[in-house]
């Protein structure tokens, strides 16, 4: 058996690891923490709306457009090198982003520390699966990876609101550099370099679809969650998906490919990548979700509200551990589906909320959410990662983490349009009479705008229609969270049966099949 021969990490490289958790901590951060400074940002530097959409889009797009390349030059010229480049990038555009004098230099730095975040997401992964070859210490390890992830999540709010209360929007961006300096100052000692010793060339053509097809994709989708023009935002879905069915023809065709896409002719590999995937839809959508609720319909300011998010973060932190003992004693398939029953058991409670809930009864909720998808995440990267041998690892890091930003994209657009549209049906036809026409249509389209004008109407009526919002909200959210559980009740069903058989003692790729084959 494998795990007979396998050497065990050493000492150094659990320092190692704690190095390079440290991008996926900050990355995670920082997706969230600009939301919070933006407000500050557009009185002081005023810019437009479509430039502040850019503020805060453009950082995505890019992280998620360039994955795919980015995992490749680094199995080409080095993991740890072009880790080490990007965290280099990402304090150059921090400092850039900081001193931003108007609106374009602030985008550009955006998109820049975008560029960077690309670099360095990928190489955390591929660097993991190669220093802890052991398959018990690997899944560990991923679990400390996915914990700094959550909790990076749950403290983005926390820390872009004392941030802003506090300092300003330039400290939002200065706060990277500490971070990004100790990583500079500790990988290269403690990190072992690695890259595949035979890349094969660079393709361009490949690079190109690649990056199109997954901007076009996460760009569209964002569009569709903003409500913006539905037409062009399909269209932009559509040119995305396009350019990335073109992508995996081109790797099928080629000797060398960037990535090898028969890696999915494998049941278990295409299993976890699309559990992954949906367990970040899970989180990120209740995340969304129900943040607005505790700051709307409960009244909590942003850092209370964050402060009741903070003990899912700690549960599904802990969830991975939790998995990676159970796993040794039951079997993969089995953790995995349960865990998304749990997730499904959070999204039902949803169904119970009222106006009146307690924070703690989301709290709760969010526990549930987080420990399912915490419990999959952790198993389904392990075995992403260990469907390839450790010098090919950057291509199943470069799927993994476009899982990752996919997942969030398509839970915030998903589960979010669909709660905005249970909203708008339950909110027509509830609201008080002799309402203007202006009130009516702003508080037929979202709940902030209904309760801003609750505010301005005098009396009964603004408690009225203040009221018939929150209700509506509310509601919306059950129903969301009953197709949310019937979403995870069929994932369940869908990983138990991809996921039947696979051990997790032993590494997929050394299972000589066919469909494991890189292309020729």
């Amino acid at each position: 058996m494998a795990q007979a021969t396998t050497p065990k990490a050493t000492k150094k490289s659990w320092i190692g690891l704690a190095v390079l958790v440290l991008p996926m901590l900050l990355i995670a951060i920082d997706g969230m923490v600009l939301v919070f400074a933006l407000p500050e940002i557009t009185q002081d530097l005023q810019p437009t709306g479509t430039q502040q959409l850019w503020i805060l889009d453009i950082y995505s797009l890019m992280l998620a457009g360039l994955l795919i390349t980015m995992a490749s030059l680094g199995d080409r010229f080095g993991r740890k090198r072009v880790l080490l480049i990007g965290a280099g990038l990402f304090s150059i555009a921090s400092i850039i982003g900081g001193l931003s004098p108007n609106p374009e230099t602030l985008i550009f730095a955006r998109a820049l520390l975008g560029v960077a975040g690309s670099m360095m997401m990928p190489g955390t992964l591929s660097l993991i699966r190669n220093m802890f070859l052991d398959r018990d210490q690997r899944r560990i390890a991923m679990a400390v990876w996915a914990a700094m992830g959550a909790l990076g999540a749950a403290a983005g709010p926390i820390v872009g609101g004392w941030i802003i209360e506090y300092f300003s929007w330039h400290a939002a961006f200065f706060m990277n550099l500490p971070v990004m300096l100790l990583l500079l100052i500790l990988a290269p000692t403690l990190v072992p370099e690695s890259k595949n010793p035979t890349p094969g060339r660079v393709d361009v053509l490949s690079i190109i679809l690649s990056l199109g097809g997954m901007i076009a994709l996460v760009y569209g989708v964002k569009t569709l969650a903003n409500d913006e023009d539905t037409a062009v935002a399909l269209l932009t879905v559509a040119a995305g998906a396009l350019l990335l069915g073109v992508f995996v023809a081109r790797q099928l065709r080629l000797a060398e490919p960037m990535i090898n896409v028969r890696l999915f002719k494998n049941k278990a590999f295409t299993g976890a990548v699309l559990t992954n995937l949906l367990s970040v839809f899970a989180m990120v959508g209740a995340l969304f979700a129900l943040t607005q609720y505790l700051q709307l319909v409960a009244g909590l300011s942003i850092i209370k509200a964050a402060l009741w998010l903070l003990p899912q973060a700690f549960v599904s932190a802990i969830a991975g551990f939790i998995a990676s003992a159970l796993v040794k004693k039951v079997p993969t398939a089995a953790i995995v589906a349960s865990g998304m029953l749990i997730t499904g058991s959070g999204f039902a409670m949803l169904m119970a909320l009222t106006p009146t809930t307690h924070p703690w009864f989301v709290s709760v909720a969010l526990c549930l959410v987080g420990l399912g998808s915490g419990i999959g995440l952790t198993l389904t990267n392990d075995l992403i990662m260990s469907s390839v041998r450790p010098e090919e690892s950057g291509q199943a890091s470069a799927i993994s983490n476009s899982g990752y930003e996919l997942g969030t994209s398509f839970g915030i657009a998903i589960l979010g349009s669909l709660l905005l549209s249970f909203y708008r049906s339950g909110v027509e036809g509830a609201l008080p009479a002799g309402l203007p026409a202006q009130v009516v249509e702003g508080a037929e389209e979202t709940l902030a705008t209904a309760l801003v004008f609750a505010q301005e109407l005098p009396g009964e009526l603004g408690a009225q229609l203040a009221a018939a919002a929150t209700d509506a909200f509310t509601n919306a959210l059950a129903s969301t969270g009953g197709v949310a559980m019937g979403i995870m009740v069929g994932l369940a069903v869908f990983a138990t049966v991809m996921l039947r058989g696979v051990s997790a003692q032993e590494d997929i790729a050394e299972d000589p099949q066919p469909a494991l084959e890189p292309a020729s």
